[in-house]
């Protein structure tokens, strides 16, 4: 697969976790295992706050979004890497590679974007609570999901037409188990400090500020707090923000690792199992982590698996 040209790379090879055939068996179970779990987590997560009238509120708005979002994410890549076990083959197309790219980074986006307008909901629901009703509007959110939509699409948009129009005539191996930015800008053999620039400023902007908004407000949020003279009502404000920040330290720290640390730093082993975390561990867990101490949540989970049991 060497040439001169971009029309020489048909396909591609993803190289995967492993190469050592029981730890291959291994892999392939823990991945069917843990796509499973996720897709039916966060299936059972939008059940519940579609079929629940209780829970028709911005907060579970988004979190039916993100688990959406979720299921999407997971589905860009596991998939692919259980159907190359099972068919023995590692090869993607280019055409493939590009496409599994720019769904993987919406996705990525759009957790991001989903994060922040969570901070947002418990920012004004915490500081403003005589305001909440009449700030956060069915419309509005459903304006904010939107336009995050439309956001993440042309950003993403943007970085795919970038890595089309390179050349790829080195090795076509990718030491990774999906297409990403990284690995592929390290095959080409154009020109790819305009890829990287883009990364560096319009990519880390997009990352960047939503990050920011969640810290302001959880600054916001923890000032406001600490003014409550009763023990039992920081308490109280503070548990309805643990989850969300739990699944904001796991998805911002893997991303960090992963792609704002210095080259020097970086090692494929490393970079691949922060991956694993943000792609495949990350979305399996956040049905667990919003449901284990949210009582709402988990008695509507509780009527929907009921439900399900007995009318059977």
């Amino acid at each position: 697969m060497r040439g001169t040209n971009q029309s020489s790379v048909s396909e591609f090879l993803l190289l995967g976790l492993s190469r050592q055939p029981q730890q291959q068996q291994l892999l392939f179970l823990l991945f069917l295992i843990m796509y499973l779990v996720t897709v039916l987590g966060n299936l059972l997560i939008i059940l519940a706050i579609c079929t629940d009238s209780r829970l028709h509120t911005p907060m579970y708005f988004f979190l039916s979004n993100l688990s959406f979002v979720d299921v999407c994410f997971s589905s860009t890549t596991v998939p692919k890497v259980l159907a190359n076990h099972m068919l023995g083959s590692q090869a993607i197309s280019f055409s493939g590679c590009l496409t599994q790219m720019y769904f993987l980074f919406m996705f990525v986006d759009m957790d991001n974007f989903l994060l922040a307008l969570m901070a947002y909901d418990r920012y004004v629901a915490i500081c403003h609570p005589l305001h909440y009703t009449a700030k956060m509007t069915h419309k509005l959110c459903v304006l904010m999901v939107a336009g995050s939509w439309v956001i993440a699409n042309m950003n993403v948009l943007l970085h795919t037409l970038l890595m089309a129009r390179l050349s790829f005539c080195l090795d076509n191996a990718i030491p990774h188990f999906f297409c990403d930015i990284t690995p592929l800008l390290k095959l080409s053999c154009s020109d790819t400090h305009l890829n990287e620039l883009m990364i560096l400023t319009e990519g880390a902007v997009i990352m960047v500020t939503p990050f920011v908004c969640i810290l302001i407000s959880y600054i916001h949020i923890t000032f406001a707090v600490l003014r409550v003279s009763s023990p039992s009502g920081r308490w109280k404000a503070f548990s309805t923000c643990g989850s969300h920040l739990a699944v904001v330290c796991l998805f911002y720290g893997t991303i960090i690792a992963v792609y704002f640390n210095p080259s020097s730093a970086h090692s494929s082993e490393k970079d691949t199992a922060a991956t694993v975390l943000y792609t495949v561990v990350t979305p399996m867990l956040n049905p667990f982590i919003y449901s284990l101490r949210n009582r709402d949540l988990k008695g509507a989970l509780h009527k929907v698996v009921y439900r399900k049991v007995f009318s059977v």
